[in-house]
C-alpha cells in the first residue's frame, strides 16, 4: 500500500464584481422588466378557491456577484406554516463587464445555467420569452 501525500490545490478564480454604476443599471433594466412584463403577466388577484399558493408580488435583489429575480408567493390554506414564502427563481450571475450567466431554479433546488457570457439585453430577454425563467 502507497503513503498518502498532500497536495496544494490550485487557487479558484476570483468572480468578477460588478461595480455600483453597473449594479444601478441592472437594477433599473430589472425593475422596468419586472413592472412592465412580469407583475402584470404573473401577479393575478386571489383565486377563488382559497387552498393554493398564488403569486403577490415580484422583486428582484443584487447578492454579491449574482442578481436575482423573486417571487413572494401567498399561502390562505389554514394549516400553512407561513402566511408568506419567496422563492428565486432566476439568476443572473456577473461573468465579467456587461457579461452574465442567467440561470433558473430547478425543482431541485440547484441553480441551472443554461447559457454563458451573454449581454443583459439578451439576458432580459431570455427571462422574459423562455419558459425556464418563469416564476
Amino acid at each position: 500500500m502507497k503513503g498518502r501525500t498532500w497536495v496544494k490545490l490550485p487557487a479558484k478564480a476570483s468572480k468578477p464584481k460588478a461595480s455600483a454604476e453597473v449594479k444601478a443599471q441592472v437594477q433599473k433594466r430589472a425593475d422596468e422588466l419586472i413592472e412592465s412584463v412580469l407583475k402584470p403577466e404573473h401577479v393575478k388577484p386571489p383565486p377563488s378557491e382559497g387552498r393554493f399558493n398564488y403569486i403577490v408580488d415580484i422583486h428582484s435583489r443584487w447578492h454579491g456577484s449574482s442578481f436575482y429575480f423573486c417571487a413572494k408567493y401567498r399561502c390562505p390554506a389554514p394549516e400553512c406554516i407561513m402566511e408568506f414564502l419567496e422563492l428565486k427563481f432566476a439568476r443572473m450571475e456577473c461573468a465579467g463587464p456587461d457579461r452574465y450567466n442567467p440561470s433558473y431554479m430547478r425543482h431541485t433546488e440547484k441553480w441551472f445555467e443554461l447559457y454563458r457570457d451573454m449581454s443583459l439585453d439578451d439576458c432580459l430577454a431570455a427571462i422574459r420569452d423562455e419558459p425556464h425563467f418563469l416564476p
